[in-house]
């Protein structure tokens, strides 16, 4: 009788997130065999970012416009929300992690996962990826949302991860995290990410979900005038529709 290999620890987390879909009101809805969310996509309009947190993610852009020549990370494709708004709305490269194939599978069958030759996808572990030296400083914005099944804080979190997060980022450079503001796991991640980026952090408020999305900073970004800011904001929200001028008030709040 043939011996069956033990799973490595990478491949049974795998096995554990399986990808499912559900679907309503004109939504679809991406599982790891569980009731948590873990993306969307209005079948009618895919490139919307239906879920408020994710439109949170995309808050870098009130600090930094990127070029054509920049690179943005994206840690955990989920239903590649952020991706599809990203390459719409920039001209840059994106480079997203996520470490199940099955993931990227499923949103390439129901999530129009976009072919673009400014989209590569790695399938790797988001720590291995960002502590890769030869990644230093090659990102204008870093979006990191890990999460896994169980949905009890980010699968990655320490803070070496976030030191890694942070040596990745070109200069200005500008990191959003997903946390949940509600969990036990926030405080050890929110000082893990004020330790890496020498406090340069702000957090937008917590949402109806749960979520709280954290802004760190790389470089002199925050040195930028209110008026700057608030300009830059209303530029954001023409272009995307994303209620940028809400947030750079709350944000400029937060930084009296």
């Amino acid at each position: 009788m043939p011996r069956t290999r033990r799973l490595t620890a990478r491949e049974a987390a795998i096995e554990a997130d399986q990808p499912t879909l559900s679907e309503q009101d004109g939504v679809r809805y991406l599982h790891f065999n569980s009731e948590w969310i873990q993306g969307a996509m209005r079948v009618a309009r895919p490139s919307e970012l239906v879920l408020d947190y994710t439109q949170q993610m995309m808050a870098w852009l009130l600090f930094v416009s990127p070029s054509a020549r920049d690179h943005i990370g994206i840690l955990g494709l989920g239903a590649g929300s952020l991706l599809r708004f990203t390459l719409r709305h920039t001209r840059s490269r994106v480079d997203t992690v996520e470490r199940n194939p099955g993931v990227t599978a499923m949103c390439q069958a129901f999530f129009r996962l976009p072919g673009s030759e400014r989209s590569v996808i790695d399938h790797a572990d988001a720590r291995d990826w960002v502590a890769d030296p030869q990644r230093a400083g090659a990102y204008r914005a870093l979006m990191v949302d890990l999460y896994d099944s169980q949905a009890l804080g980010p699968v990655c979190g320490d803070p070496a991860f976030y030191r890694d997060c942070f040596r990745v980022l070109d200069e200005p450079g500008v990191m959003t995290v997903n946390l949940f503001g509600d969990h036990t796991s926030f405080e050890p991640n929110l000082q893990g990410i004020r330790d890496a980026f020498g406090g340069q952090v702000l957090c937008l408020p917590e949402i109806d979900e749960g979520n709280t999305v954290v802004l760190a900073f790389k470089g002199h970004v925050l040195e930028q005038s209110i008026t700057d800011l608030l300009n830059r904001a209303a530029r954001v929200e023409l272009r995307t529709g994303l209620p940028a001028q809400r947030w750079a008030r709350i944000l400029l709040a937060a930084m009296v």
